[in-house]
């Protein structure tokens, strides 16, 4: 599959640019279209997302993979984090289907470990209407478990955007759960710039370092093992997971060239998982522009015009999530006065006689 080479791979960079690709018709597919697209790092779903089982692997796409990851130059140990299902929750209440979301987790990690592939991100699920504090510590127990299961795949929680149950919206909540881990070498962390900031935690500007020394005393850099980088369709604090295409959504591109000049990044996988319109090779153009950045020094006039031209290309984009966050504010804040009323009429029933 090399001659659908279409972006040249950067030998020797130091920063790991890559993207989710698929593994449709089998998992060593996913190393051809990875090289494709010029990655130096990728992700994929080790299985079909849209079901809780999935075939095993045969021996000889095990084989191909590995062979294909030799080829292409590839260290599985390093370069590849697969994504775990979403409705994978170890942090539900309901017992049953806490259990068959561990099934389907540790299915996943001895599929990495039949792969010899060495990271693994998951969402770290909600506590739902249980204790949020009960709750974690049973996604730590599960860990735990799955790690005396399994040999040296790194576990990595992934933060989340998003507030109240949601686990990981909060940098606290991953540090409460890693101080639960029992062989902290097999335990990590993946920050997505995206959920990061719908969460509230501002990137921008002097926040950049700010968020950065929050993440070192909270959790620890020690523990920073990949990042998925993507921008993000709503504002600071909307708590919506929703992503954008690099430079075209709230965070911009400011934020890239800040983050390529931190050192703490390199040697990881930055994967990519932006939306796609039309075809992988979106992924190609990004990983183009994030080396560009990183290593061919634009001047300030190149790089102001790829920020005009960006956030053009997103503007409807952004005004239309701006009109329906207003919108919602509105119905929350006619919701709430609603409530207020009612709940100050029974207090207050003489008053309510007197109307």
């Amino acid at each position: 599959m090399t001659s659908n080479v279409k972006f040249l791979r950067l030998k020797d960079s130091s920063f790991l640019f890559g993207a989710h690709v698929s593994a449709a018709g089998g998992v060593s597919n996913s190393v051809d279209n990875a090289f494709n697209i010029g990655c130096n790092s990728f992700a994929l779903f080790l299985k079909s997302p849209r079901k809780w089982e999935s075939k095993p692997y045969t021996e000889e796409e095990i084989n191909s993979f590995k062979e294909k990851c030799k080829k292409f130059n590839y260290d599985p140990r390093k370069h590849i984090l697969p994504h775990g299902q979403y409705f994978i929750n170890l942090a539900n209440p309901e017992k049953e289907k806490a259990e068959k979301s561990y099934k389907s987790f540790l299915d996943d990690l001895k599929r990495c470990e039949s792969l010899d592939i060495g990271l693994y991100n998951f969402h770290p699920g909600s506590s739902l209407k249980g204790d949020h504090e009960t709750q974690l510590k049973q996604l730590a127990s599960y860990i735990n478990k799955a790690i005396k299961e399994t040999s040296f795949v790194k576990v990595v929680l992934e933060n989340m955007a998003g507030t109240g149950n949601l686990v990981g919206s909060d940098l606290k909540d991953l540090k409460y759960v890693i101080d639960l881990i029992e062989d902290k070498s097999r335990i990590g962390v993946c920050i997505d710039t995206c959920h990061t900031f719908a969460a509230g935690y501002d990137l921008l500007d002097k926040s950049y370092d700010e968020f950065w020394k929050n993440f070192d005393e909270v959790i620890g850099f020690k523990y920073l093992s990949a990042i998925h980088l993507n921008d993000s369709k709503t504002p600071l604090g909307a708590n919506r997971d929703l992503h954008e295409k690099l430079g075209q959504g709230f965070i911009g591109l400011e934020f890239l060239k800040r983050l390529t000049s931190s050192d703490f990044i390199k040697n990881m996988p930055i994967i990519l998982e932006t939306p796609i319109i039309k075809n992988d090779d979106e992924y190609g153009e990004e990983i183009k522009l994030l080396e560009w950045i990183a290593y061919e020094n634009p001047s300030e006039d190149e790089f102001n015009k790829k920020v005009i031209m960006l956030q053009e290309a997103g503007a409807t984009s952004r005004s239309e999530q701006m009109k329906a966050l207003e919108k919602k504010s509105k119905k929350l804040a006619t919701a709430t006065k609603k409530r207020v009323k009612t709940e100050d009429e029974k207090l207050n029933p003489v008053k309510k006689a007197k109307l």
